[in-house]
């Protein structure tokens, strides 16, 4: 038994009652206290009476008690304000305890501890999977939507990160976060890459010239050479050839870029063309995101294509058969769903805007649910997924716990623990 389910236990009072210490004085729980998930002891600011004696302080648990002194605890002052050990076996002399030691064992519903160990062994798609359907459907959504925020919280940390790379710039944190989306996963990094080595300050300079833009974002993409002979990309790479110098520039490797396994108008190249067009006459564009109140306001801004060269074209120097380069419904979508969303939650919660916030959390409602393996499985399982604040919620289930085998920290996964009647095969 592991001591995250004995925190499990205690932090859920799944206790028996007539709890009493290996001494004999009986235990109250008045407040299990706050669960201390970094250094220290497990719980902090709980309320205990034991025998006549109200205390107020740290709960420190162990599988078994001679751990105290295994982990070193006798010789850290961190440990001083501990009023009650809590162990699943006792195995020392009381006489050698000066704190209260609390035993665990037969204290609790076995039956818990048997669900929980089949969680952690099963081989399903989910540990759950076959019992899901058991929880009520208002305990879920709730859940839900916490999923959707810590979702939400993962991408705050990584515009955090493009903020603090634009010195608190949001226009250049939301154009590092729009280009690495544009990669659209197989072409993320090199997006990034190619963000990271061309500063916004720099293409909005130059963003009333659709022209110039392109250059500056082929040029760096290590995309453009002298070697081509057709007008267009010539004229790019004699407009970057300048530009490179004037801004002491830095391209990334063309190598970087993949093709392979992908539809040719997923291309990098046309998602940098349309990238392109995008920025140009666009220097203000997180502004005109965050002033869109609905999602159809939202698809007209992103309603773009590569420039006239691009019609023709999947690659320089190569043509094609004429279509327009536009950048489909879905691809929209995911941009929106991926970074436009994400970004205005993020922004709205950092400036205090919480009608940004809940405006970002409702717009998601608003958007068809994705389809693809993980909504596929939990439609089966007879979930909600009628929209991407579902789905998105779901996929962060998925990958953030079940795959984890986070079931303790798991709403669900609480709710099946704490009713082990309804257990018939989880295993």
């Amino acid at each position: 038994m592991t001591e995250a389910f004995l925190h499990y236990l205690w932090k859920y009072r799944l206790l028996s009652s007539g709890l009493s210490t290996i001494s004999g004085d009986p235990i109250e729980i008045l407040n299990p206290g706050f669960h201390n998930l970094h250094a220290g002891p497990d719980f902090g600011d709980a309320r205990l009476r034991i025998a006549d004696t109200i205390w107020a302080g740290n709960v420190e648990i162990h599988v078994h008690t001679s751990d105290w002194f295994k982990h070193g605890h006798h010789n850290d002052p961190v440990y001083d304000n501990v009023v009650l050990h809590v162990v699943l076996h006792h195995d020392m002399d009381p006489a050698d305890e000066k704190i209260p030691v609390l035993e665990l064992q037969h204290k609790f519903d076995q039956r818990i501890y048997e669900v929980y160990k089949a969680f952690m062994n099963s081989r399903r798609w989910v540990p759950c999977i076959n019992l899901i359907h058991t929880v009520p459907e208002h305990e879920i959504n709730l859940w839900l939507e916490r999923m959707l925020i810590e979702r939400l919280e993962r991408k705050a940390d990584i515009i955090q990160g493009f903020l603090a790379l634009n010195d608190n710039d949001w226009e250049g944190a939301f154009y590092f976060l729009l280009a690495r989306s544009f990669g659209f996963n197989l072409n993320t990094l090199p997006f990034e890459m190619m963000a990271r080595s061309l500063p916004f300050r720099i293409l909005a300079r130059h963003a009333e010239n659709p022209m110039q833009v392109e250059a500056l974002i082929f040029g760096q993409a290590g995309l453009l050479s002298d070697e081509y002979t057709e007008p267009w990309p010539q004229q790019l790479f004699a407009e970057y050839s300048f530009l490179r110098k004037k801004y002491q520039l830095v391209p990334i490797a063309a190598h970087l870029w993949r093709f392979m396994r992908l539809r040719p108008v997923n291309f990098p190249t046309v998602r940098l063309a349309q990238f392109s067009s995008l920025i140009a006459g666009n220097a203000a564009l997180l502004s005109q995101v965050l002033a869109c109140e609905t999602i159809d306001e939202l698809k007209l801004l992103f309603d773009v294509s590569g420039s006239v060269f691009w019609d023709q074209h999947y690659h320089f120097g190569k043509s094609s058969v004429k279509r327009k380069k536009h950048l489909g419904e879905n691809s929209v979508m995911l941009l929106i769903i991926n970074a436009v969303l994400p970004f205005m939650f993020v922004y709205g919660r950092s400036l205090a805007q919480d009608d940004l916030c809940n405006r970002a959390l409702s717009l998601y409602h608003d958007i068809s649910g994705e389809s693809n393996t993980i909504i596929q499985h939990w439609q089966a399982a007879g979930l909600n997924v009628k929209d991407a604040f579902n789905t998105q919620a779901l996929i962060g289930l998925k990958t953030d716990y079940c795959d984890k085998k986070r079931c303790l920290e798991c709403r669900i996964g609480n709710i099946l623990l704490k009713n082990p009647d309804n257990f018939t095969n989880a295993g």
